[in-house]
């Protein structure tokens, strides 16, 4: 099988504390890669490893390797190549203080696309993946900051998108937003991944089901068991898991 991502013995350590403890996991090209777990299981600080922004923590400390399509990310000079090629939306909106249009055009422009026919191609066609065209298509030049939480969390993944990432990670997207849309996204994403590989981090277990491929459990910084979507929730090797996907803590 392809691999998109590929750890290798990746523990992290904040300080003094254990984030995450020798993963070893391989990512397959292509398709929706799921992540649960409790709270504090080092789900986040994992898609943190992919695109490096775990470098904006200067108490982190990684050991092992992360491979991105062949690439071990530590080797990435320019870690802006790395971060165009991985996409990251994060639970909660971070729009940058620009106008809806430029919130999208932005990363297209510092690639070199500075044409404004292309651009305003580019930008509609990333609205609409995001479920937002049809609200902003009017107002582009307003801030993005004014729009509502979920709106602007959908911004976010436009602005994501805008990348032609190879890899989209998504932490948590649908807190902000309400389950409609939510489910409207669940169908982008499902076409998507025939573009891209999208690695979706979730607390909503029913979500990993209904949209991964393979799933990943984690628990206490340990990767406790990965598979088949259906067979993690059916026929769970480990007890921890069978009782984490049945809701018996969380």
């Amino acid at each position: 099988m392809d691999h998109a991502i590929q750890f290798d013995d990746v523990s992290v350590h904040y300080g003094g504390k254990t984030a995450l403890r020798q993963i070893t996991l391989a990512i397959p090209k292509k398709q929706i890669f799921g992540i649960i777990g409790p709270a504090n299981s080092g789900k986040t600080t994992l898609l943190k490893c992919i695109n490096r922004t775990l470098d904006f923590t200067p108490a982190a400390r990684v050991s092992g390797k992360v491979v991105v399509a062949g690439r071990d990310v530590a080797g990435f000079r320019n870690v802006y190549e790395l971060r165009r090629r991985v996409g990251m939306v994060f639970p909660l909106p971070v729009g940058l203080p620009l106008t809806i249009y430029e919130n999208v055009a932005y990363a297209p422009r510092r690639a070199g696309i500075h044409d404004r026919a292309e651009l305003e191609v580019l930008v509609e066609h990333c609205l609409h993946q995001a479920m937002l065209w049809d609200e902003v298509s009017d107002r582009l030049d307003m801030l993005g900051t004014r729009l509502s939480g979920g709106q602007q969390q959908r911004l976010t993944l436009a602005r994501a998108l805008s990348h032609r990432p190879e890899i989209l990670c998504l932490d948590e997207f649908s807190i902000a937003i309400d389950p409609v849309t939510t489910m409207k996204i669940e169908d982008v994403l499902l076409e998507l991944k025939e573009q891209m590989t999208i690695v979706l981090v979730t607390n909503l277990v029913q979500q990993a089901r209904r949209l991964a491929d393979r799933t990943a459990f984690l628990s206490a910084g340990t990767l406790i068991e990965e598979g088949e979507t259906e067979k993690i929730f059916t026929q769970p090797v480990n007890r921890l898991t069978e009782r984490y996907v049945n809701g018996e803590f969380g």
